[in-house]
C-alpha cells in the first residue's frame, strides 16, 4: 500500500475491488475498503468477524470452510479420518473421534517441508558436483577416442591396400563404441540434469508454501524427498583399447576389445574369409522382436531412423510424423509434395530429407522449414534417397516413363558421379515400374535393390558392378527384394516381401542369415538405428516392428 513516506512502495487494494485497503478482517484474513465491509460481512453473516484497521490487522491461519456445515471453518483436524474438521463435525460425524488443533497439525507439517527443502538443497549441491564430473568425463571420453581413433590412422598405414575394408570395420567399431559410451553418459547426464531442475522447482515450491498462509497448501504438500534421494550413480564404463604387433615382412596384427584381424603371406581369399567370420560372430542365432509401433500413420510407406529410439514416418499423404520407438509423436512436418514423399532419410546431422518424384525436388526440413536441395533434369524423376557418410546425397532416379533407372550423387547441387552403364555400355539398373532403393556401405560401395531384376546390385566407388545377389540360396525360389539398408559392420540387410523375410548378406555377398521368425508378413521397408536395430514394416498392417539381430 502506498504511503506518505514511500510511494515507491506497491498500492494494496481490496480483495473484494480494485479500491485500496482500509480494513482488514482478522477472521477472514482478507482486506477492504470502506464500501466493501458490510458486503463482506453480510455474505458470511453467519460468521463472526473482527474488522479493524488494516494497519493493525494479525496475520494468522486462514481454516478453510467445512464442506458439510456451511459457514463452519475447520479449526481441527481428525486423525482418524485424516481431514479437517468443523466443530459441528466433532458433534456429529466424527464424534468420539480422536482429533489435533489445526494450527498443530500445520506446524509439524511445516516443520517436516523445512527439513525436507533442506535436505533437497544439500542434495542440489550434490548433482551439481557429480554433473561436473560427468562432464569432465565426457571429455576425457572423447579426447580417448580421438586418439584411439588417430592411432588407427597411424598403424593403417602400414598395412596393404588389399586389406583396407578390416581398417574401416575398426573404424565402424570404434565410432560404434564411442556412441554406445557417449550415449549412456549423456543419458546418465540428462536424468542427472532433469532431477536436478526438479529439484530447484520443488524447493521454490515449497519456500512459496512455507509462506503462504492458506491451510490448504501446506495441507495438500505431497512429500517428493524419497525420490530425490535415489542418485544415479554415474557409469563406470570401460574404454576400449587398441592392440598392435609387427614382424617386419611376416605379419600385422590389430587387436580391438576382442576383434582381431591379422594379415600374413597369404591369399586375398583367406583375409576375405577372416573378414567375414568378424562378420558373422555378432549375428544373434535367432532375431527377436523387441517392439511392436502403432503408428496411426494411414497407408504407412515409408521409415528413416533419427538415433536411438525415433523414427520419421510417413503415408500415402502430405505428412511426416516423429514417433518414438513407443509410438508417442515428437513432431508433424506438413511436406511439399504434389502427392505424397517417394523416400524419406537423415543426413549425419540428423536433419531429414524427402524425395518429390512429381515435382522432381529434394527437399531438407531445417528447423520446421523446408528447402529444396536438389531439382532433377527434367524427365528424371528422384525416388530413392541415401546419405553418404561423406555428406554426399545418393539419388535413385527413373525416366517418365520408369524405362531407365540411374543412381546420380550429388555433393550440395553439383553431380559428382552418374551409376548408369556398366563397361559394356549395359545399363546396370533394369527398367520398370518398381524403385530402385539405394544405401551406401562401410566400405564405399554402393549397393541398390532393383525388384525389376529381382537382384541386389553392388557397385564400388567407381561405379563398377562387384556382384549381383539374385536368388535365396536355399532354392529356386522367387526372390523380391524391396527396400535394403547396412549396418556398422558392413553387413547387407534387404527386405523380400515374397518369401516374408529378411536376408542378412556381408559385403561381398555371401549370404550370412535368414530372419523369417519374427512375424514379417510382407516387409516392405526397412531402416536401421544407432543401436543396431532393424525398424520394419509391414505391408498390409501397416504397423512398425524393431527387430534386434545383433549381439
Amino acid at each position: 500500500m502506498a504511503t506518505a513516506t514511500s510511494q515507491a512502495q506497491e498500492l494494496i487494494t481490496c480483495d473484494l475491488c480494485a479500491t485500496p485497503v482500509q480494513q482488514f478482517c482478522n477472521s477472514c484474513q482478507v482486506g477492504l475498503c470502506e464500501d466493501c465491509i458490510n458486503k463482506h460481512v453480510k455474505s458470511l453473516k453467519s460468521m463472526k468477524h473482527d474488522i479493524v484497521p488494516f494497519t493493525k490487522r494479525t496475520v494468522q491461519l486462514v481454516f478453510p470452510q467445512c464442506t458439510s456445515h456451511s459457514h463452519q471453518r475447520c479449526e481441527a483436524y481428525c486423525q482418524q479420518c485424516d481431514v479437517p474438521v468443523c466443530i459441528k463435525c466433532l458433534t456429529g460425524q466424527h464424534k468420539g473421534h480422536v482429533f489435533e488443533d489445526m494450527d498443530k497439525v500445520i506446524a509439524v507439517k511445516r516443520e517436516k517441508i523445512k527439513q525436507e527443502t533442506g535436505e533437497i538443497e544439500g542434495l542440489i549441491l550434490k548433482t551439481t558436483t557429480q554433473d561436473s564430473d560427468t562432464e569432465n568425463k565426457i571429455s576425457k571420453s572423447i579426447t580417448h577416442f580421438t586418439d584411439l581413433q588417430r592411432q588407427t590412422n597411424d598403424h593403417r598405414k602400414q598395412w596393404h591396400l588389399e586389406v583396407d575394408n578390416i581398417f574401416n570395420k575398426m573404424e565402424s567399431l570404434i565410432q560404434s563404441f564411442k556412441d554406445q559410451h557417449m550415449t549412456t553418459l549423456k543419458s546418465y547426464q540428462s536424468k542427472l540434469r532433469s532431477q536436478n531442475s526438479s529439484m530447484y522447482q520443488t524447493v521454490e515450491e515449497n519456500k512459496k508454501i512455507l509462506k503462504s498462509n492458506q491451510v490448504s497448501d501446506v495441507n495438500n504438500y505431497q512429500s517428493k524427498l524419497k525420490e530425490y534421494r535415489k542418485i544415479p550413480q554415474i557409469p563406470d564404463l570401460p574404454l576400449p583399447s587398441l592392440q598392435t604387433n609387427t614382424v617386419q615382412g611376416r605379419e600385422l596384427s590389430i587387436l580391438l576389445r576382442g576383434y582381431m584381424a591379422t594379415l600374413t603371406q597369404t591369399s586375398l581369399s583367406s583375409l576375405t574369409d577372416e573378414v567375414s567370420f568378424l562378420s558373422v560372430k555378432e549375428l544373434l542365432e535367432e532375431a527377436k522382436v523387441i517392439a511392436n509401433i502403432p503408428t496411426n500413420v494411414k497407408k504407412l510407406v515409408k521409415v528413416a531412423c533419427v538415433g536411438l529410439d525415433k523414427a520419421w514416418v510417413s503415408g500415402k499423404d502430405k505428412m511426416i510424423t516423429c514417433v518414438d520407438i513407443h509410438g508417442a509423436v515428437h513432431d508433424t512436418v506438413i511436406s511439399t509434395c504434389k502427392n505424397y514423399p517417394n523416400d524419406i532419410t537423415v543426413t549425419r546431422q540428423g536433419e531429414m530429407i524427402y524425395s518429390d518424384s512429381a515435382n522432381r525436388t529434394v527437399n531438407i526440413v531445417r528447423d520446421g522449414k523446408t528447402d529444396t536441395l536438389i531439382t532433377t533434369p527434367r524427365g528424371w524423376h528422384p525416388v530413392g534417397l541415401c546419405c553418404s557418410r561423406s555428406g554426399v546425397i545418393l539419388v535413385s532416379m527413373c525416366t517418365t516413363d520408369r524405362i531407365h533407372h540411374k543412381i546420380v550423387c550429388y555433393q550440395g547441387q553439383r553431380v559428382t558421379q552418374e551409376i548408369d552403364k556398366d563397361e559394356h555400355g549395359v545399363p546396370i539398373y533394369q527398367g520398370g515400374k518398381y524403385t530402385v532403393y539405394v544405401v551406401e556401405n562401410k566400405n564405399g560401395d554402393i549397393v541398390a535393390s532393383d525388384l525389376n531384376a529381382r537382384a541386389v546390385v553392388v557397385v564400388d566407388r567407381t561405379g563398377k558392378v562387384r556382384f549381383r545377389y539374385n536368388k535365396p540360396p536355399w532354392g529356386n525360389k522367387s526372390f523380391g527384394p524391396t527396400q535394403i539398408k547396412t549396418d556398422s559392420l558392413g553387413h547387407i540387410i534387404v527386405a523380400d516381401d515374397i518369401n516374408d523375410c529378411l536376408h542378412i548378406l556381408d559385403q561381398n555377398g555371401q549370404f550370412l542369415r535368414c530372419v523369417d521368425n519374427c512375424g514379417l508378413e510382407l516387409p516392405t521397408v526397412l531402416s536401421v538405428d544407432s543401436e543396431g536395430r532393424l525398424w520394419v514394416r509391414l505391408y498390409k498392417s501397416g504397423e512398425l516392428k524393431v527387430i534386434q539381430y545383433l549381439k
